[in-house]
């Protein structure tokens, strides 16, 4: 009996050694976990009530729900904090878009991982069929998913806000006509555009300016909608929605415009995008604008999100974009804008309706579905709003061609332009 209670007694005491020992193991983790986002201001929380706090004021907590979590997010920070959010493994307590935006911040100037170096090295061109099975999995979840948190027109790109206060039904449509006065474009103009979401802009072209318009999509679901709307609208005979890919566009135009689209080609397809622009658009009297997601320096889409959410995807920088594609089919950059505050508002706006969505999206797929895209639309804005990404207009034309004097009638207003 003595030897069994010793025995007890020595098990007891060496379990809890183990547990002190995992307890410090577990401190370890955590303060090396807080060392590298201490200037983000945010706290670590542990399962087991092990918390770091950084010195001075914090914005919130990320609490870690477990060990392999923990170590997670140290190995693999860039695709394991989107995997372990989605799973419920790792949650934030305080303002959700205030401590995502922190922690952008905090990574802006950090230099490129391991895995960001190897993505660069390894960046492939898609071809037609992964370009189809890549949009498949992004546009095709459903129009009822989307239709629930954008705007009435169901445009899926950066909005245009004219003022502060302006709603996203307002500045969706200021996009939209900003786009076509950066383009001149006038009654009778035909326009190519290279993948048209649900067609916004190929009616707005065609209803408020008169163009004639051939969009370009990949999205079958996309496309039944848009040329519902276009017959709707009655404008069916001025608006051609093909379904085919960008690289197939045939045909000559005055105008060629791509908004959103230039994400999804890859840099490897730059000189691909070069000749279909090049033997579309007149050469004389075209013009053309990009409108895409990138970046100031080359560095790859964060891994969750090319993984999860937009596989495929590639954000270029300036110089990619103008040396891949504008020079070698002749066009000069006449105009470039950076709506980077813009896309943080219009994000803003869509994650505020998704939220208030959020029963519906549950029922339609389940929470891990609806914390994976909580986090694609907040961690987005937060990357705008800290500048890790921007978002550019280029406007081009044959380097001589007079398009226009001065800026001044792109941001008037149409009744103000009257």
């Amino acid at each position: 009996m003595e030897q069994s209670a010793a025995q007890t007694t020595e098990a007891q005491a060496a379990e809890k050694a183990g547990e002190r020992s995992q307890h410090g193991l577990d401190r370890l983790l955590a303060s090396t976990l807080q060392s590298r986002i201490a200037g983000a201001g945010v706290s670590v929380e542990l399962w087991n009530g092990v918390a770091t706090t950084p010195q001075g004021v914090t914005c919130g907590t990320l609490v870690v729900h477990d060990r392999l979590a923990l170590i997670g997010l140290l190995v693999d920070p860039d695709l394991q904090f989107g995997d372990l959010y989605s799973d419920a493994r790792i949650d934030i307590r305080g303002d959700f878009g205030a401590v995502l935006e922190a922690l952008s911040h905090n990574s802006l100037r950090d230099s490129l991982t391991l895995r960001e170096r190897w993505a660069l090295l390894t960046e492939h061109a898609a071809g037609v069929r992964a370009a189809r099975r890549n949009i498949h999995r992004h546009y095709d979840i459903g129009n009822d998913f989307y239709r629930l948190w954008l705007d009435r027109d169901m445009v899926y790109t950066c909005a245009y806000y004219p003022t502060r206060d302006a709603s996203l039904e307002e500045a969706q449509t200021a996009k939209l006509d900003l786009v076509c006065r950066k383009v001149n474009l006038q009654r009778g103009d035909a326009v190519i555009e290279a993948g048209c979401g649900w067609g916004a802009l190929a009616l707005h072209m065609a209803c408020r300016y008169g163009a004639r318009v051939r969009a370009f999509n990949i999205s079958r679901e996309q496309l039944e909608f848009a040329r519902a709307r276009a017959v709707r609208a009655g404008v069916s005979a001025r608006v051609e929605f093909v379904e085919d890919d960008y690289r197939n566009i045939t045909g000559h135009c005055d105008v060629f415009v791509s908004v959103g689209m230039l994400e999804h080609v890859g840099l490897r397809n730059y000189g691909a995008l070069s000749e279909v622009i090049g033997r579309t658009l007149d050469c004389r009297t075209g013009r053309g604008l990009l409108h895409f997601i990138g970046r100031e320096r080359r560095r790859p889409l964060n891994a969750w999100i090319k993984r999860r959410i937009f596989p495929g995807a590639f954000v270029p920088t300036l110089s990619d974009v103008d040396a891949r594609v504008l020079e070698p089919c002749g066009f000069a950059t006449l105009d470039v804008e950076n709506l980077r505050l813009h896309y943080a508002r219009t994000l803003e706006q869509w994650w505020e309706r998704y939220e208030r969505a959020v029963p519906e999206v549950r029922q339609m797929f389940d929470e891990r579905f609806v914390r994976m895209w909580r986090l694609y639309l907040a961690g987005s804005r937060a990357a705008f709003a800290a500048g890790w990404l921007q978002l550019f207009q280029i406007v081009f034309a044959p380097p001589d061609l007079d398009v226009r004097w001065t800026r001044d009638g792109l941001y008037a207003s149409r009744s103000e332009r009257a």
